[in-house]
């Protein structure tokens, strides 16, 4: 569907009409993009030589699973937004070099392309060490979810990222549900994948999060469905 195609669907939300203007239209591409698009190349090449080195694939696994789980959580938004044909639980309608879901652009994609290796880097060595008395596996999950949710309190202020559910806000009892559904659980998917022994049952983990996303936009695109 070309852009202009996909404006002419009727949407209840306001926010979710401006969203999809220019979904996935390259024209808006902008040359930022390149460098980096370079700078993640580069960490992960470094990455996966010192894991080859070291046999050690924690830090590469970690940056895998938070991005497969943005993905998978961009992924369901969307058929939020189709099947309601309103709104998703979030959009990003504000400027982007280019927008690839509703609620997705390219550089979410490329901060949480590294999210992973922050939350890998901040754990210490020894998984039983605790921090204020909990694990610091579990510390650091709380504390990088508990920062994501600050930083999209400041783009919904700026209206970047904009929310129309009423249960999904800035109140007290709505972070609550972005801290939960919207981060949190991309870390417990890191902490749960990191536990597994055989490193062969890691990877199939990792995969299955990538093919069930891969699957529902399979599915969508052949439905036709636009998020």
């Amino acid at each position: 569907m070309t852009s202009g195609e996909m404006m002419s669907l009727s949407y209840g939300s306001a926010d979710t009409q401006l969203a999809l203007d220019g979904l996935r239209d390259w024209a808006t591409l902008q040359w930022y993009v390149i460098p980096l698009l370079a700078i993640v190349f580069y960490i992960y090449a470094v990455e996966i030589k010192k894991a080859k080195q070291t046999k050690n694939w924690d830090a590469v696994i970690c940056g895998l699973t938070v991005f497969g789980m943005d993905f998978l959580n961009e992924t369901w938004n969307g058929w939020v937004c189709w099947l309601t044909q309103d709104q998703a639980f979030w959009t990003a309608p504000g400027e982007t070099a280019l927008r690839t879901m509703v609620g997705w652009n390219i550089e979410i994609m490329f901060m949480f392309a590294l999210n992973g290796l922050v939350f890998y880097y901040m754990l210490s060595e020894k998984k039983e060490t605790k921090i204020l008395g909990i694990p610091n596996r579990w510390f650091w999950a709380i504390g990088l979810a508990a920062f994501c949710v600050l930083v999209e309190c400041f783009l919904n202020l700026g209206g970047h990222l904009t929310w129309t559910y009423p249960f999904w806000n800035r109140t007290f009892a709505g972070v609550w549900l972005i801290f939960l559904i919207g981060y949190f659980h991309f870390y417990v998917a890191c902490i749960l994948i990191l536990n597994i022994k055989t490193q062969k049952n890691r990877v199939i983990a990792i995969a299955s999060i990538y093919g069930v996303a891969i699957l529902m936009n399979v599915i969508a695109s052949i439905a036709g469905w636009v998020y």
